[in-house]
């Protein structure tokens, strides 16, 4: 709701759109008759003094200024201001000149220091290895003659052979496909054309899993997981859309930011909420230890530029494949699925027949990790980040949340 309103009224009139701490979707205005109409729609406006044409023009100025690697910037909605950001590698010479472009702009540009460095996540991951380094797989995608994995671009370049082992022995395709930097998506084709058998299930530990039933942009304030081989299944919300990262490789654009911890190895791994792919991860600041930032390539845009689809499970009774997926609640857990047996909340093993049973002792075999189950496998650690849900009517209320998209 709150996209379309900004879609309708127009970028002279709104600065963007986000999830409010009760659900509801928030809409930033910049005069009365706008606020009345976000009202009449639903909605709560903001009344804010920046449109979002201001908004876009102070980043516009921030990329033509000399790169300085180490630094990025996003819009904030929610303080209706552009964020820049710089790491640990910035020098005082360098924040100097950045600051001077920034008061330059105006005062609705905020600058911040990071903790950290702002790097790609490549190092250390398993289980796909080349020469170029090693990476999470992300989603599986066809352009409906051969499957592909998605993943993080800067994880290789076009030609790059991939393996399940350090020994090269066991081979799972190679890159037909890179874009990084400006976007950080690549493809890798698998050695066999297919992807198998559980291709649309993501493996999170314990022998569950959670169905992939479509592909969304996030929202801003959205509750969102990401997996990746190193740190496992972690969540947190959606800060930010259409970031700038200035990485020492190269400027990344259009990422999602968020708040969600990261570390070297869970590049390209999957971030997604409750079925719903969102985004691969890219990179950024921090540890899971102490925290950070993480960016993600929008799962839509590179869909659209490659010309692949997302391979999906079939959606749950009342949903839609495509459909956006909403914020769950802070006090909520991501549903951990039986594929079939979807319900807000449930938790229950990777099932579904022999199928099912083929895919779990496949998973737990080493010796018999075939493609398809490369992104199950690797991309997902085993190991549940579980929470709990602290009382019976946030549950409920939770189950209510769903009952659009779920039965």
């Amino acid at each position: 709701m709150g996209a379309d309103l900004v879609t309708r009224l127009g970028a002279s009139r709104t600065a963007g759109a986000w999830v409010g701490d009760d659900g509801k979707p928030v809409v930033a205005v910049t005069d009365e008759k706008a606020a009345a109409e976000v009202k009449r729609a639903g909605a709560a406006p903001k009344m804010v003094s920046h449109s979002m044409n201001e908004l876009k023009s102070a980043t516009a100025t921030l990329r033509s200024a000399p790169r300085v690697p180490g630094t990025a910037w996003a819009m904030d909605y929610r303080t209706n201001q552009v964020v820049v950001r710089a790491d640990s590698t910035v020098s005082a010479d360098n924040w100097s000149k950045m600051t001077k472009v920034a008061h330059g702009i105006g005062s609705f540009v905020r600058m911040e220091r990071a903790q950290g460095t702002f790097t790609t996540r490549i190092n250390g991951a398993q289980p796909i290895l080349s020469t170029a380094g090693r990476c999470s797989a992300g989603f599986n995608v066809t352009d409906g003659r051969k499957d592909f994995i998605l993943t993080a671009g800067h994880c290789g370049p076009t030609g790059s052979a991939w393996f399940t082992d350090g020994g090269g022995r066991e081979e799972v395709g190679s890159t037909t496909t890179q874009s990084f930097p400006g976007n950080d998506y690549s493809l890798v084709e698998y050695a066999g054309g297919s992807a198998g058998d559980g291709a649309a299930v993501v493996a999170i530990g314990d022998g569950k899993g959670v169905q992939i039933t479509g592909a969304a942009d996030p929202k801003v304030g959205q509750r969102v997981f990401r997996s990746g081989s190193t740190s496992g299944l972690r969540d947190g919300e959606v800060t930010a859309l259409n970031a700038t990262v200035n990485y020492p490789e190269g400027t990344v654009t259009g990422l999602i930011e968020t708040n969600v911890c990261a570390e070297p190895g869970d590049s390209g791994g999957p971030m997604f909420s409750e079925g719903i792919a969102l985004g691969v991860t890219s990179g950024g600041s921090g540890d899971c230890a102490s925290g950070g930032t993480t960016f993600f390539q929008p799962v839509t845009k590179a869909l659209a530029d490659l010309k692949v689809k997302l391979i999906v499970a079939a959606p749950a009774a009342g949903g839609a494949a495509d459909a956006p997926s909403p914020a769950p609640s802070a006090s909520s857990t991501q549903s951990a699925i039986a594929p079939g047996a979807a319900q807000p909340g449930a938790s229950g093993p990777v099932a579904g027949g022999p199928a099912g049973e083929a895919l779990l002792s496949r998973i737990t075999d080493p010796r018999n990790v075939g493609p398809g189950l490369l992104v199950i496998a690797g991309s997902l650690v085993a190991l549940v980040a579980t929470r709990f849900i602290r009382a019976e009517q946030d549950r409920k209320a939770y189950r209510r949340y769903y009952s659009a998209t779920w039965s």
